[in-house]
């Protein structure tokens, strides 16, 4: 990372690799590795940003409370947070609770393709849906309460990110619109502090339960909001119906990295920063991710020359720079990813990182990606 001309590191701490059980005794081991993560990202000045929640639930949770469906995991998730912050906010200033509450919400409990791999009916979704954004707020509370001066802490979430079809003034308010509703079950409620009327009508009878407090607890402030960026969710154009915009299908012949999913569109990052400071003035927003995955194959010459990776960057941190020249407050950039590594449900067949590994001989090699970040990294400009 230092030969990259890294500044800042995020990282995930594995919550069940602090507290096996799930709650009450702690793994020293685990504590002593990220303890040792951390002072080695510091002599190397290198500022480290540590998420607390990547998918991966303790197993005893799972078990005991049916995981995210009881709201004892909320709160256990909460004591973990605390628990953490102690440990590591004397060298870690930056916390981000939960990472892509939407994919493990909607593609593990919602579809299934995730851990833990389930299709529950609307009324049980929403529950828990719910009991994961006051996990987030329950852990701001603790991380609050227990950090030292100074501690910062935010969500990670992939905001869905509507796009004018084209811009002008009525296009670009019928994106906002859009963008509020398309989050309305995670960064709205958390942003704003109430789920919007149309995400409740919609819900009817499978609406969460909820109370006015635990409104309160899931909206407690935050100090940044990170936003993980791959593609636009829609191209939208104002229209009088009764939401205000319309949404336009994608083409099939819309581009892609090799993830199918990555429609690609570069002015994603730059509605996406924009829409987030102008809907919830946040006062300081970091892409907490953003990449592309390609085939990656070495030539004769063992190298790996991903131009069309070289591309997405270039072309999307064009589009975040123009946010910054109109006074969005982006704070940072974090690439997905670092090194090729477990995808989820897709496994080790998809690669997204700026270093090569090879999974039989765990030989690392740098792409030509990984020579234009460093260059990149070093003038903090558009190359």
């Amino acid at each position: 990372m230092k030969s990259l001309n890294v500044q800042s590191y995020r990282f995930s701490i594995a919550w069940s690799r602090i507290f096996p059980d799930g709650a009450k005794t702690p793994n020293q081991k685990g504590i002593d590795f990220y303890n040792r993560l951390v002072d080695e990202l510091l002599a190397k000045g290198i500022k480290p940003f540590a998420t607390l929640f990547h998918w991966d639930l303790p197993q005893a949770l799972e078990d005991k409370n049916k995981g995210w469906l009881s709201l004892d995991t909320s709160k256990a998730f909460a004591d973990y947070a605390g628990f953490m912050a102690e440990k590591l906010s004397d060298r870690v200033n930056h916390f981000f609770t939960l990472n892509e509450m939407w994919t493990f919400v909607e593609l593990g409990y919602g579809i299934g393709i995730h851990a833990p791999g389930l299709t529950l009916a609307p009324a049980a979704l929403n529950q828990l849906r719910h009991n994961v954004v006051l996990a987030h707020g329950l852990s701001v509370q603790a991380i609050r309460a227990k950090g030292k001066t100074g501690t910062k802490v935010g969500v990670a979430e992939n905001v869905k990110v509507a796009i004018p079809f084209y811009e002008s003034p009525e296009n670009i308010k019928a994106a906002e619109a859009a963008t509020r509703e398309l989050n309305a079950g995670y960064m709205t409620v958390i942003m704003e502090g109430k789920y919007t009327d149309a995400f409740l009508k919609k819900a009817g009878a499978n609406a969460p339960k909820f109370t006015p407090e635990e409104l309160k607890i899931i909206s407690t402030p935050t100090d940044f909001c990170g936003i993980n960026i791959y593609n636009p969710e829609c191209y939208v154009q104002a229209a009088s119906n009764d939401m205000g915009y319309e949404i336009f299908p994608f083409a099939k012949s819309h581009p892609s990295s090799t993830s199918p999913w990555e429609k690609l569109g570069p002015e994603t990052l730059y509605w996406g920063a924009r829409h987030v400071n102008k809907l919830w003035n946040a006062k300081e927003i970091y892409i907490t991710e953003n990449g592309y995955s390609s085939t990656d194959e070495l030539a004769p010459d063992n190298r790996i020359y991903d131009t069309d990776r070289i591309m997405f960057m270039r072309s999307y941190l064009s589009q975040l720079q123009r946010a910054t020249r109109e006074g969005v407050p982006v704070k940072g950039y974090f690439y997905w990813s670092l090194i090729d590594n477990f995808e989820w449900a897709v496994g080790y067949g998809t690669r997204f990182g700026l270093v090569h590994m090879d999974y039989k001989t765990l030989k690392r090699t740098p792409k030509l990606s990984a020579e234009y970040f460093k260059a990149m990294a070093k003038e903090n400009a558009v190359l």
